[in-house]
């Protein structure tokens, strides 16, 4: 880490607002030593192998790092091993075979609860089933699934026989399927005929049937029936009944594929700048490795706990930290298929009460809307269980980050404000919750192992509190292997900016914008392109948005640019209110203070329109692009992901504002 940019090897204590982890924490963290960053430098990459210690191997690897072809970085080169093995088997092995390995909680209040014995079973005959209908090492299988215990055990079938899969988020568009599917060249898809959305049957199998329509290579479906009679449906050809087919191979057994440390586990689609989704890449050792030892060391997670990441698999953070990151450990893992506010508000917490969660991880998107409906709901329920808490996704501003941990973890739990990307494939920024202080606001220093700077423009390291670009200096095992529609895109998106091959230097660019304090801790701004250009000031949209939820009385916000003959683009600012709060010209006023007193007069919105809420998929996150459309008067687009469309209709229709 370099001097001017990070924590130094003497790593002085944490200046500015800070919390220390309780002894009674610390006395119990699986990770206290802390000269545990020290130790990942100085043994650098070979520290790794405290990561790929927690795995079993079929056969052991050669070296930790082939860094020959960079920046296409090769871990655990001739090791072989399989996931779905270090995910089931060697805990039954272990003994294991009664210990719950999924507690399941769905919509309309059912519950399931998977042991290892009973995992091991589905996947092996999910395998058994998936082989005959024709699907072998390397195929892609897309998987459309909401949040049942089939997208996992579908995810764990495939690696068990060596077929890499694809995960479409089941909020997506059939044309986003489609897109998905022919990129991938897959013909192999597992859905449902549909889920529930707010008690509601919603028709899944028609999205996938639409899709499958627009490709030209012929597609072998597997259908999950999900709601019965609540919303029949018709197999046609080559379409099969998930649960017939386990009828069929009930019993039977699969032998897990070796596959080399470098062959792919998964593929998946995100969001490229270019319009077009990227399909990264994750290898099946060094991922695994870096999940595992990430669950273990930054969430704490231990054999014994009940662990939930309230996310969606659709996402990497469900694919790290709800199926292979916990599994790994031999851990419980919970899976709520709902939205926290269905049927009430205090959902969360009730899972959290019956399930008595240890750790619960969770987004700052989700935080801001507890915060806004109040304490009533965490206060119905004892959550005296958790031990750890954690925020993925999305930076996380302290206001609340303090009401997190004060209201869900009692005053006492560790936050760990985890930063990574689907391209890191698991935690690379954050506190360990044994060892380092936390600082609201700010995601941590890098993890042992990871060196991260922000740096200028020019690539040379900027000074503490200046804002800068987010990137990684050095390889880590997690890391995507390139992208699956070509090297060339790969290099191009994430390592030419700020790399030089000539002097054999190659820097990751993360597409975030942060700044580093003296002690080395990161705090994340946003997204590069989140950005509005006033009267030619590049002005962040998360700056501006921390200023204005710093507010009393606002719940969260999202900020847009509308385009404006007069600056290019004026500030617009969506607010919600927390409960009992009157969106009036008083409140507005302290917005206005809150942005001119941290980032000038220039930033003052144009308009502040308050909302009783604002437009979020169904997994939590804000769809800006859609207040930004508002804003300017544009086509809405796709709003099938959309997990309230009502009240963009009453933003655009001007009753948004309920002052």
């Amino acid at each position: 880490m370099d001097d001017r940019n990070g924590r130094g090897r003497d790593r002085p204590a944490p200046t500015g607002a800070r919390h220390s982890p309780p002894a009674s924490f610390v006395e119990q963290a699986n990770v206290t030593d802390d000269s545990i960053h020290e130790a990942f430098d100085e043994e650098w990459p070979t520290c790794w192998e405290r990561a790929a210690s927690l795995l079993e191997w079929d056969e052991p690897y050669d070296a930790v790092l082939d860094a020959e072809d960079a920046p296409f970085y090769r871990w655990f080169t001739g090791g072989r091993l399989n996931a779905a093995y270090n995910c089931i088997d060697r805990h039954l092995e272990a003994g294991r075979k009664t210990h719950a390995a999924i507690r399941w909680e769905g919509k309309q209040g059912e519950r399931e609860t998977y042991t290892y014995q009973d995992l091991s079973v589905a996947v092996d005959e999910t395998a058994a089933a998936l082989r005959e209908l024709g699907v072998g090492e390397d195929d892609v299988v897309t998987v459309y699934l909401p949040m049942i215990p089939e997208l996992p055990i579908v995810m764990l079938a495939c690696a068990r026989i060596g077929a890499p899969h694809s995960v479409v988020f089941a909020g997506l568009s059939a044309d986003a399927l489609a897109t998905r599917m022919e990129a991938a060249d897959s013909e192999f898809l597992v859905t449902c005929d549909g889920y529930y959305r707010r008690g509601d049957a919603f028709n899944q199998k028609s999205k996938a049937d639409n899709a499958r329509l627009a490709l030209e290579q012929d597609v072998r479906t597997v259908v999950v029936d999900r709601l019965g009679d609540d919303l029949p449906h018709v197999l046609g050809d080559d379409e099969w009944d998930y649960h017939d087919l386990r009828d069929q191979y009930a019993g039977a057994t699969v032998d897990p594929v070796p596959r080399d440390a470098e062959d792919m586990l998964f593929l998946m689609y995100t969001s490229g700048t270019t319009g077009e989704p990227k399909g990264v890449v994750h290898s099946t050792g060094g991922y695994l490795a870096h999940v595992a030892w990430t669950t273990h060391a930054v969430l704490d997670v231990k054999p014994a706990d009940s662990y939930w990441c309230a996310a969606d698999i659709g996402w990497i953070t469900g694919h790290s930290y709800i199926v292979y990151g916990p599994l790994a450990l031999g851990t419980t893992t919970v899976m709520y298929e709902g939205t926290p506010d269905y049927p009430d508000r205090d959902r969360l917490w009730e899972i959290v009460d019956r399930n008595a969660v240890d750790v619960f991880y969770t987004a700052p998107t989700a935080i801001r809307a507890f915060m806004k409906w109040g304490t009533e709901y965490p206060e119905k329920h004892d959550l005296s269980s958790l031990r750890l808490l954690g925020t993925v996704g999305e930076p996380i501003s302290p206001r609340p980050w303090n009401w997190y941990r004060k209201h869900i973890g009692g005053g006492e739990c560790p936050v760990v404000d985890t930063w990574w990307q689907t391209e890191t494939g698991a935690v690379t920024l954050s506190t360990l919750p044994g060892i380092d202080d936390m600082k609201p606001g700010a995601a941590g220093p890098p993890l042992p192992g990871i060196e991260a700077r922000v740096v200028d423009a020019d690539g040379d390291p900027i000074e503490p509190g200046e804002t800068g670009y987010l990137t990684l200096s050095r390889p880590w095992p997690g890391m995507a292997r390139t992208l699956y529609d070509g090297d060339d895109r790969f290099r191009e998106e994430y390592w030419d900016r700020f790399s030089d091959p000539d002097a054999d230097e190659w820097h990751y660019f993360s597409g975030d914008t942060a700044t580093v304090d003296e002690d080395g801790y990161v705090t994340v701004l946003g997204r590069v392109d989140d950005v509005i250009n006033v009267s030619g000031r590049r002005l962040s949209t998360m700056e501006i948005e921390s200023a204005i939820t710093d507010v009393d009385g606002v719940a969260e916000t999202a900020v847009v640019g509308r385009s404006s003959d007069r600056n290019g683009t004026d500030v617009y600012a969506y607010v919600s209110t927390e409960r009992e709060v009157d969106p009036d010209d008083a409140l507005r006023r302290r917005i206005v203070d809150s942005i001119e007193a941290a980032i000038g007069p220039i930033a003052r919105p144009e308009e502040i329109v308050f909302t009783p809420e604002l437009p979020k998929t169904r997994s939590g996150k804000i769809m800006r692009r859609l207040l930004e459309a508002v804003a300017n008067g544009e086509e809405l687009g796709d709003t099938s992901a959309l997990r309230n469309p009502e009240i963009v209709g009453e933003i655009q229709a001007g009753r948004g504002d309920h002052d």
